[in-house]
């Protein structure tokens, strides 16, 4: 088999970096690899489609894929994830004591679409039984002004959203002008160690954990897509290409559980590899559909209710026919 060029973009994870080094090579494929901040690839990708392989937003890809824009297609390759309780910033002393406090007040967010907002506006549905009616959203960037919505909303009936282009969401936050920020990225006053913003859960490692213990749920934040002209003169990549990422995770999983030195620059890093393996499995960062059914089903009833989805899509029409089955790893 002649192997095809094509151009991946994607974040400097340790998970993917022995496919980008070239250590693991996807078969047919000749990779060129550009490891990027995740703003820029999102961007770059959507706006100027620069490359043929490209790491996502997975609440971007499936608001173009329910609105029937297929120019790309996914694979089950999740390389970004995380748990999205930490996500709520409050004032201290402010008005936010319990989640109900939130009823009737002003939450900010950088985006609707923005697939952790998704995640945390889920858990207060399920965990916390809030209508998100019932709350004054504001969308605007959390540290800088002037940030937009990417893709096109169906909002629900009831749903009140208002753009706040010229402030930034950390400065309304400190004023007052809202309540709370449901953020990926905290708050500059949070960062810089400023008392007056803090999270609204103190220990959210244990919220986390008790929460993916009771619904199995671990979320999914960015997915890997390629063009779709690609996957029709080659079909073959989608798998191969899976293949590959699978075997570089798989590898980055065992250099951490197996680490006698400092592989990262996080104190005990490797017991803590340890303890996930404990909770969640001998693959605790899953790729593919079936080890990964239950959050891909909650995260898409959730971004259809909540109008990110103009459709609620299924599981099975994210992926191509190839990616469905096990791995070959």
């Amino acid at each position: 088999m002649n192997e095809i060029p094509l151009t991946a973009a994607l974040c400097d994870y340790d998970h993917v970096r022995d496919l980008v080094m070239g250590r693991v090579n996807a078969q047919g494929i000749r990779l060129t690899a550009l490891t990027l901040p995740v703003e820029e690839i999102f961007y770059r990708f959507l706006f100027h489609k620069e490359w043929e392989i490209s790491e996502l937003s997975f609440a971007k890809y499936t608001s173009l894929r329910a609105s029937g824009d297929d120019s790309f297609v996914a694979i089950p390759v999740f390389p970004s994830r995380v748990f999205r309780h930490s996500s709520l910033f409050v004032r201290d002393g402010g008005p936010i004591k319990n989640i109900s406090d939130l009823k009737g007040r002003k939450v900010g967010l950088p985006e609707w679409a923005q697939t952790a907002a998704v995640y945390s506006r889920g858990f207060l549905v399920d965990q916390f039984g809030l209508d998100l009616t019932s709350i004054e959203w504001v969308q605007s960037g959390v540290n800088q002004a002037g940030r937009k919505e990417k893709v096109q909303l169906n909002l629900p009936r009831g749903l009140k959203l208002t753009p706040r282009p010229e402030r930034s969401l950390n400065d309304m936050l400190l004023d007052g002008e809202i309540d709370a920020v449901l953020a990926a990225r905290p708050p500059t006053a949070f960062s810089e160690g400023d008392k007056r913003i803090k999270r609204f859960f103190d220990d959210t490692l244990e919220v986390e954990q008790a929460y993916y213990r009771e619904t199995g749920v671990f979320p999914i934040m960015h997915a890997v897509v390629i063009r779709k002209h690609v996957l029709e003169a080659n079909p073959w990549v989608a798998r191969n290409l899976m293949d590959a990422f699978e075997e570089a995770k798989v590898r980055s999983i065992e250099r951490t559980l197996d680490a006698t030195a400092s592989l990262v620059p996080i104190p005990w890093g490797a017991e803590y590899a340890r303890r996930m393996h404990e909770m969640m499995g001998s693959d605790f960062f899953p790729y593919g559909v079936e080890n990964n059914r239950r959050t891909l089903e909650s995260f898409l009833a959730h971004a259809f209710a909540q109008g990110v989805t103009k459709r609620h899509l299924s599981v099975e029409e994210l992926f191509p026919a190839s990616t469905m089955g096990g791995h070959k790893v």
